[in-house]
């Protein structure tokens, strides 16, 4: 069943409204979709998603009503997410960026391995590339609503990770086409799926492992699946990118004033709290996979630097040719990635 937030209206209000579709017909009133892949109960869903929900339904005199569909009630695939945003099977989304690889290639930026060391410096940085650049290279046919990443990724594995070697052969699930090639560097064999088939992939041996970051571990009970955890200092592992993003036409068929409700619940400071949300979930999941006695090893940023980044640094470089390819400039966007977390951190 859909979780639905309904705000109760004044009398005054009430007389007012109208009828309103979401696909597009004319009136006051508009009930939105959203459609998403994890349980409600998951932080993003019940933190994020659900906040903004009531925030737009308040400010919008309840006008703009919002029913949320969690785990995919409404049909299909996470991947296909993305398309149902833009085909109108839903209004909003939340997705992961890297589950349809190659289509939105700038973002990749973000999901370069050992790239990122604050989530919110690099939620802000997204945000503001998508603003100078990717609303039209990577995403002309939606209203964005955020744009943000998770906290660090590790490894979770029935083994013990300490070095690369411990790696080879193991079948890890990754979450894009950056991770699994992250994956492939290490010596590992990557197999790639949504969150949503990871817990069923470990329970049955599919898989010896995941990449995920601790937020993400609660919904997916990772922590009791696997008893070896292995996090990186510094810079993490990985991260992946995420959009929240709005059907382009209901959002062009909105009121004016309405079109403002949802521009003034958008950007930055809703990339920020995806950001936000997402840390304070890494601090739940770790606590679990503490309280469970499970195996944490912690990688110091020199081993990082001494052991796994020359592995990794031809990733950089390929992919950097890959965007050129594609008439992107790969190293403009690493600089660029950098120079706003870096703006970012010295602001903060």
């Amino acid at each position: 069943m859909k979780t639905t937030r309904r705000n109760l209206l004044s009398a005054a209000g009430a007389v007012a409204l109208g009828v309103f579709s979401a696909t597009g017909a004319s009136a006051q009133d508009v009930t939105l979709k959203m459609h998403q892949m994890l349980p409600a109960q998951a932080a993003i869903p019940a933190n994020m998603l659900d906040v903004w929900a009531a925030k737009v339904e308040e400010e919008s005199n309840g006008r703009i009503e919002v029913d949320h569909y969690p785990a995919m009630q409404l049909g299909g695939v996470p991947p296909e997410l993305v398309d149902q945003v833009q085909d109108g099977i839903a209004d909003v989304i939340w997705t992961v960026v890297g589950y349809t690889p190659g289509r939105f290639p700038a973002t990749e930026v973000f999901e370069l391995p050992f790239f990122v060391d604050d989530a919110n410096a690099a939620s802000y940085a997204f945000w503001k590339m998508y603003e100078e650049s990717m609303a039209e290279t990577d995403f002309p046919n939606m209203k964005m609503l955020a744009t943000f990443v998770h906290g660090p990724g590790l490894f979770h594995t029935m083994d013990p990770v300490e070095t690369p070697d411990d790696l080879q052969g193991m079948k890890i699930r990754g979450g894009s086409r950056l991770v699994n090639q992250m994956l492939e560097a290490v010596g590992a064999t990557p197999v790639g799926m949504p969150v949503p088939g990871v817990s069923e992939a470990l329970s049955k041996g599919v898989i010896d492992g995941t990449t995920l970051p601790w937020e993400v571990t609660t919904a997916v009970k990772t922590s009791e699946l696997v008893s070896n955890h292995t996090f990186f200092e510094g810079a993490g592992l990985y991260t992946l990118a995420f959009i929240v993003a709005m059907n382009q036409d209901v959002y062009d068929n909105l009121p004016d004033d309405l079109k403002q409700v949802i521009d003034d619940n958008s950007g930055l400071a809703f990339s920020d709290m995806g950001a936000d949300v997402m840390l304070a979930g890494d601090a739940a999941g770790l606590a679990i996979a503490q309280d469970m006695g499970n195996d944490i090893v912690t990688i110091d940023a020199a081993t990082v630097e001494s052991d796994w980044m020359p592995i990794v640094q031809p990733i950089y470089d390929s992919w950097a040719a890959d965007m050129d390819s594609k008439g992107y400039d790969g190293q403009a966007l690493i600089a660029r990635a950098r120079a706003l977390m870096d703006e970012y951190k010295a602001a903060n």
